[in-house]
């Protein structure tokens, strides 16, 4: 049996990122960007006002406080979205609102809760202000291009999209970009045992749980699928959707991959051209994988058994799907934890366990699943990580410190409804 690394080492010698394709902006999450951006303006693109307050030359109001304000006269106001109509001169202010470009003359802003307005006292101005507090210069002015400069690379090529890549686009103007395609996967099912999701099992059958679940995987990597349904254990059934298949960018196939009177999908796999590269794996749950390469796309034949099938998706297929969207991060991370109690393991294969992850404080604690067998589905919804065993392994006492992959993101979420404020201090 081929060990787990080097199974992974010759599928991803051979995936390679997809050609790119031009899209909305809004179309660009989770997807890699394929081309620098540089800004198109600078941000702020002009001094602007931090507060609602007045726009004043701090050297008018050095001895201003509270016990002793200064009264200044206000010229005008300057609301957000206008742009100034006039300079500020010695003794003036300009009411202002955040956002509002800074006047000229104007090198500081007093927030509004430190001023008290005054009527007017002509009909020429807008009327007085008191000052109740004397501001550094630059005090509450956003400086034009402090963020970025016109001209300067925002974000990088290979950058994975997220909403805040996605406001940095729409602050440069930038309506469209370049990103990697999404990677087109068909996932097949295949045995007779197997029906719809629609239909009532008779004896001997079990629904195609695995082509749901795979499919749902795959779009959790940000792929397209194209669901091929169930393929019967015939030459000619396996070659029609295989041959379908082919269309994709990538091939996901669930069952006929053991030895077996029925298990046709690599002799098929085989006869369409396919280059099998290895068909057992030194995994477990999961070692009846095999991968290949049909019409220089690649072919996964995923075991009939749903946890294993999970598992050889999340070790051999999400990290070459994620390289061929042009992802530069495609391995899931691993944690130390602490196992809450032992799990003896029978050596030879690694193993992932699935397992419940906590975090206990500022560290973690793992505990082990009753029931590890390739078919226990229940556990697969209970579990959210896999401790990983190395071959070697014969099991692990309790207390000990493990390695685990977690693969559900509410793992790092509060398991309560309390905001968990760093800011607290218990006494």
């Amino acid at each position: 049996m081929l060990p787990v690394e080097e199974a992974i080492e010759i599928i991803l010698n051979e995936v390679k990122p997809l050609g790119t394709e031009r899209v909305e902006c809004l179309d660009s999450v989770g997807r890699v960007l394929a081309e620098d951006i540089q800004a198109r303006r600078s941000n702020p693109p002009w001094d602007n006002s931090a507060m609602d307050g007045y726009a004043l030359r701090a050297a008018d109001v050095v001895a201003a406080s509270p016990e002793n304000p200064v009264k200044l006269k206000v010229i005008y106001d300057l609301p957000a979205g206008t742009f100034p109509h006039a300079a500020v001169n010695e003794g003036e202010a300009v009411r202002i609102m955040t956002g509002a470009p800074v006047p000229d003359g104007a090198d500081a802003v007093v927030m509004v809760e430190r001023t008290e307005k005054v009527e007017a006292s002509t009909a020429e101005c807008s009327g007085e202000v008191l000052i109740k507090a004397a501001p550094d210069t630059g005090t509450n002015i956003r400086f034009n291009g402090e963020d970025f400069k016109i001209g300067q690379r925002v974000i990088s090529a290979g950058t994975l999209i997220r909403p805040a890549e996605i406001l940095m686009l729409a602050s440069v103007g930038q309506p469209e970009v370049t990103v990697y395609k999404r990677p087109v996967v068909a996932v097949l099912s295949t045995g007779d045992e197997l029906v719809d999701i629609e239909t009532r099992p008779d004896k001997g059958q079990i629904t195609n749980s695995n082509g749901y679940a795979l499919a749902a995987l795959a779009e959790s990597a940000g792929c397209e699928v194209r669901f091929l349904g169930i393929a019967r254990d015939t030459r000619e059934s396996l070659t029609d959707k295989l041959t379908e298949a082919v269309e994709a960018d990538a091939i996901i196939t669930s069952g006929g991959v053991s030895v077996g009177d029925y298990d046709l999908v690599k002799d098929v796999l085989s006869e369409l051209g396919s280059t099998m590269r290895f068909w057992k794996v030194a995994l477990k749950p999961g070692k009846p994988l095999a991968y290949g390469v049909i019409s220089g796309r690649p072919a996964f034949g995923l075991p009939g058994n749903p946890v294993s099938s999970m598992v050889a998706f999340e070790q051999f297929v999400r990290p070459a799907l994620l390289k061929m969207a042009g992802r530069k991060a495609i391995f899931s991370t691993t944690l130390k934890a602490r196992i809450t109690e032992g799990v003896a393991i029978r050596p030879g294969r690694m193993n992932f366990l699935r397992a419940v992850l906590k975090t206990e404080g500022e560290e973690y604690s793992v505990t082990p699943l009753k029931g590890q067998s390739s078919g226990a589905i229940t556990t697969m919804v209970n579990a959210n990580a896999y401790i990983i065993a190395p071959p070697d392994s014969s099991g692990f006492g309790a207390d000990e410190t493990v390695h685990v992959q977690p693969f559900d993101s509410s793992v790092f979420m509060s398991t309560t409804t309390d905001y968990p404020s760093t800011a607290r201090t218990d006494e």
